[in-house]
This record gives C-alpha cells, sequence and structure tokens, in this order.
C-alpha cells in the first residue's frame, strides 16, 4: 500500500478502474471497501475514522411506566443508534424465583418487626410488586421475558462526545433511567447497537408483558379525527390532517408565520371549507385580502372608511340582553376602548371618564334597567359634549383628545349609529383604508360588535382577527381580545388569531395566554429573528426549529393539544380558484 503515496494523483475513472482490477483479480474484497480506515478502541470511547462512539447501557428502570415512555429518547435531538433485546422466559421457572425471592422479602420483614425495627418503605413496596406479579403469572395474564436496552451515541469530536452523553443521561435521568458507560466493553457495545442481533453486552432485566409493551418505541404521529375538515398532509406519515374544532376544548385557533408563509391562503382555505360544513365565518381583514374570497362565495365585504356607508356604533347594547349588569359591562369596554383612542389616563382622568360615560348614557335614558336598553344609545359626539359641559381643564383635555373623532379627520367613522346587521354566512370587515393609528380602534369596536351578535344568536361561527398584532400592542386591546378568547367557548365561538410579528406577539402575557387558551396552534414559516422565540414557547426540538427556518410556503408543524407534526397544506384546482 506504501507504493501509492508516490504515484501521480487519479482522477474518480482511473481510481474505479483500479478498484474494479483489483476486484477482478481477487485481491480485494468488498469488505476491504467499506471497512473503515482504522478503528481505535480506548477505555470510554471508540474512534472510528473520524467519528467518536460511546455506547451506554441500562441497569436501572423506572418503577411506574406509561405508553410511550421511551418518546424522549426516541425523539432525542441528535443522532442515537438503540437496541433492544427481548427474550422469552419459561413462565415456571420464573414463578420458581419469584416464589423464593417473596418468600426472602417476607422473613427480612418479618425479622425486622420482630427485633423492634423499621421496615423498609422500599422493601415493602418491592414485596407488593412481586406479588401483583406472581398472581399475574400464575393465572396467565402476563409473560416474562429478559430485556436490555443499548445507547450508542455518535459525535464529530470527543468533546462534542462527552457534552451529548451528559445531555443523553440527563434526558434518561428525567424518566428515572440509570444508565452506565460500557467501560471497557465499547467495542461490544458499538456491535450490540449494530443492526445485526448481535448482543454482546447482555446486560438484561427482567420485564413482564405490560411492561414491555409500553417500551414500544414507535408512537404513531397520525392527527386524524372521525370528523371536520381537511387541513394538510401528515409530512410524517403522509396521512390527512382531518379536525373538527368544535369538538375540542374549544374551538380558538393561533396561526404563526413569517410574511409570504401561507398564512392568509390556509386560513382562506379553513374558511372555504368551513362554510361547506354550515359554519359562519367574520373576518377582520386590515389589507383587505379577503374581499375576493367574500365574492366567489357570495359573501359581505364591509368597508370601513371616512366615506364608507357602513357605520358601528360602539356604544350599542345588547338589547336582548335581560342581566341587570350589562351597562355595567358596556361602560367598562368603554374605558378600554377609550385608552385605546386617548391613550394612557391617570386615576382621576379615568374617574372623570366613568362619570361622562354614565352621563351620557343617562342624557339617552339608559339607566340599570334593562327596559331602557331599547332606548337609541349615546354616539362619541355625546360623550364628546359631556366633557365640554364639564368646563374643567382636565374634561376639556380629554374632549380635545376625542375631536378628532367627532369633528375631525375621523369623525365619518365612528361617530354615527350603526346602520347593518350580519346575515351572511360569510362576512369581512375591510380596515386597510383606515390610517394605521385608526385599525386597532376599527379592529376593537368591530371585536366588540361581534360579541354583541354573538350573543344575541347561538351559532357555530368562526371569527378570524389577521395581524393580530395591531390589537396586542395596546395593553388594553391586548386584554380584550384575551378576555374574547376566553369567553367564546360558551357562545359556540371559534377565534382565530393571525400574526406575522410573532416576537411581539409572544413578548405579552396576553399574547401567551391566547395561545394557551386556542386548541389548535399552526406554525408556518419563520424567520430567524423570531424562530428563537416561537421555539422557546413551544418547546420544539432543534429539528422541528430548522424545519421552520427552510419550510416552504404552506409548510409548518401543526398543533393539536399535547401532539404535534410536520404539515403541508394541500387544495384542489377548484379551491384554489375560489380563493384567488
Amino acid at each position: 500500500m506504501f507504493g501509492f503515496f508516490n504515484q501521480p494523483k487519479k482522477t474518480n475513472e482511473e481510481k474505479t478502474e483500479t478498484v474494479a482490477s483489483f476486484l477482478a483479480k481477487g485481491s480485494v474484497s468488498i469488505k476491504d471497501i467499506i471497512a473503515p480506515s482504522f478503528i481505535e478502541v480506548d477505555f470510554n470511547h471508540l474512534k472510528i475514522d473520524d467519528r467518536y462512539y460511546r455506547t451506554l447501557y441500562v441497569v436501572g428502570y423506572p418503577r411506574y411506566v406509561s405508553a410511550n415512555w421511551l418518546y424522549p429518547l426516541i425523539t432525542f435531538d441528535h443522532p442515537l443508534y438503540i437496541s433492544m433485546y427481548i427474550y422469552p422466559t419459561e413462565t415456571k421457572g420464573v414463578l420458581e424465583d419469584l416464589k423464593r425471592k417473596i418468600a426472602e422479602m417476607e422473613a427480612t420483614i418479618e425479622n425486622d418487626i420482630k427485633a423492634g425495627k423499621v421496615v423498609d418503605p422500599s422493601l415493602q413496596v418491592a414485596l407488593d410488586d412481586a406479588l401483583a406479579l406472581q398472581a399475574e403469572l400464575a393465572k396467565g395474564a402476563e409473560r416474562f421475558f429478559q430485556f436490555g436496552l443499548y445507547i450508542t451515541i455518535p459525535a464529530e469530536t470527543k468533546e462534542e462526545l462527552d457534552q451529548i452523553t451528559k445531555q443523553v443521561d440527563s434526558v434518561l435521568s428525567s424518566m428515572l433511567i440509570i444508565a452506565k458507560q460500557a467501560t471497557l466493553q465499547m467495542e461490544e457495545g458499538f456491535k450490540s447497537t449494530l443492526p445485526m442481533f448481535y448482543d454482546k453486552l447482555e446486560v438484561w432485566r427482567n420485564m413482564d408483558t405490560t411492561s414491555l409493551a409500553l417500551a414500544f418505541p414507535f408512537a404513531t404521529a397520525s392527527l386524524t379525527r372521525n370528523e371536520g375538515i381537511l387541513y394538510g398532509i401528515n409530512q410524517h406519515d403522509g396521512s390527512l390532517i382531518i379536525f373538527d374544532r368544535f369538538t375540542l376544548e374549544n374551538a380558538n385557533s393561533v396561526i404563526l408565520g413569517k410574511s409570504g408563509g401561507g398564512k392568509s391562503f390556509l386560513v382562506k382555505l379553513e374558511s372555504l371549507r368551513l362554510l361547506m360544513m354550515g359554519v359562519e365565518i367574520i373576518i377582520i381583514d386590515p389589507e383587505n385580502e379577503y374581499q375576493k374570497l367574500a365574492s366567489s362565495v357570495g359573501g359581505e365585504f364591509v368597508v370601513f372608511s371616512p366615506v364608507s356607508p357602513y357605520k358601528i356604533n360602539p356604544f350599542d347594547l345588547a338589547i336582548t340582553e335581560t342581566t341587570a349588569d350589562e351597562l355595567s359591562n358596556k361602560i367598562l369596554d368603554l374605558h378600554s376602548l377609550m385608552r385605546v383612542i386617548m391613550g394612557d389616563l391617570t386615576p382621576s382622568q379615568d374617574a372623570l371618564l366613568d362619570k361622562a360615560l354614565v352621563l351620557a348614557y343617562q342624557e339617552k335614558g339608559i339607566t340599570q334597567d334593562p327596559e331602557t336598553f331599547k332606548n337609541e344609545p349615546p354616539l362619541l359626539e355625546d360623550l364628546y359634549k359631556v366633557f365640554l359641559g364639564m368646563e374643567t381643564p382636565e374634561a376639556k383635555e380629554l374632549a380635545d383628545r376625542l375631536e378628532k373623532f367627532v369633528r375631525g379627520s375621523a369623525a365619518g367613522i365612528f361617530n354615527a349609529h350603526s346602520n347593518f346587521d350580519i346575515k351572511n354566512h360569510l362576512t369581512v370587515f375591510g380596515i386597510r383604508d383606515l390610517e394605521e393609528n385608526l385599525r386597532p380602534v376599527a379592529m376593537y369596536i368591530i371585536l366588540d360588535y361581534v360579541w354583541n351578535r354573538v350573543r344575541k344568536d347561538r351559532k357555530k361561527r368562526i371569527l378570524v382577527v389577521d395581524e393580530a398584532w395591531y390589537l396586542i400592542k395596546h395593553k388594553d386591546s391586548a386584554a380584550y381580545l384575551h378576555s374574547f378568547a376566553k369567553r367564546a367557548r360558551k357562545y359556540l365561538l371559534g377565534l382565530t388569531v393571525i400574526t406575522q410579528d410573532v416576537e411581539d406577539f409572544l413578548s405579552t402575557d396576553e399574547g401567551k395566554a391566547i395561545i394557551n387558551n386556542s386548541s389548535l396552534q399552526i406554525i408556518l414559516k419563520q424567520s430567524t429573528a423570531s424562530v428563537e422565540k416561537i421555539t422557546e414557547t413551544f418547546y420544539l426540538t432543534g429539528g422541528e426549529k430548522h424545519f421552520l427556518l427552510s419550510a416552504g410556503v404552506g409548510e409548518g408543524l401543526f398543533f393539536a393539544g399535547r401532539s404535534h407534526v410536520g404539515f403541508y397544506v394541500i387544495a384542489s384546482p377548484e379551491e384554489r380558484a375560489l380563493i384567488e
């Protein structure tokens, strides 16, 4: 072999011809070609070519395990070679050994009692387990096996190998599993984890049928129900992701993704399919993206602008509500709205606002009596006049803050009586024509209007709030959206919150609370700036993090409860035509 070092360099074709000639002469076998150049066997690791390997074997197991209890190990964020060896044993011999062991433990406990000692609790627990297992084996309900579990860790460097070993050991310890390194047996350990059924370590533990079944390492990644609509294709096994939001704990969902990741397309597709299921859809659309969809399916597109004929009065009461505290609740909601309109208020200004709101309703003959709720409600202009009538500097300042919405550039938007009702199966509120700082106000007023409508007539509805970061960036509107998410379930309403400003959304307590109050969470392609926050919030693995960074349009992670899978959105040509 040394003669080759002085030879001129050969091309790949020449090398192939050389190998072929050696094979033809019989001087080199297939094993010679695929074998590593060298193997270095150390006390606690192997080095094969440029890679390091270390094998662990399990010697201690938890007393109680649940289904798929090895899942944290199987899904560990680093390649692992895991081997399980299962050897059936004769029940008769096991019963005899168990009988002898039970007798020894009973004798030990009896001697401790006679000697006045405190019985070792672990010994009593072991005796109880042994007696229960003996009964199951005698009845034939259980069988006995010997079980070996070995783990080999590959790494590029010795330092990485030590680091990954500590992480694996930590994961195993969190599962109450005790593992040891195969010191001085690294070669045998490595061979034992190759797919050759070559058990050279022979470190076994007795295990019954139930415990062994629970160690089955493969968990289904399917997220499919018998009813609902299609959300996409499971990238793990190609199965369909089908869900009915209204059969879950709540019908809320959150969709997070960067611009261009396919959020709007997914929501349009979901809305189209829900419409076929008889669900009413209401959408708050800051960019008028859903106008074509509304036109395609015969929906209603409601435009908010200074010249729009559509008006919503934020002072409207739910006139079918008979509870005496309806007016009080409305005034509290108006407090939050006014803080969105006027900015932060001091405690004295807030008290003044409360007094002015009560007076505005009283001037229209509306009191705590539910019968008065049928009277015509006040307008923003009436509140403005109340402030002016107080004739104090503080009231004058609050009136000045409202003047833009009563007599200024925004006068024709929110200072009018409501003149329409939601009667269509798809209603889209378009607010693109409003200036940037008016959009949170419009979204808040629409939310409040929808809330009144939902309480009047209970039916399955989905409310979509696109670009929810407009509301989240204001403390009061964020709290109102969170409250909306918590109360929606009682009125058969599902709230869908969409945002591309993921980092700001997740940095607020209200944003996190909305996610926690959503049974469905969908994370599409993410930017490098926001993926760390996503990873921290949803406890993603490194592989899932990189998947979100490299995902294509319409690809991401689909969360339903505690389960989640990678998925991609799929639509028929007919659906695409309606949407696009």
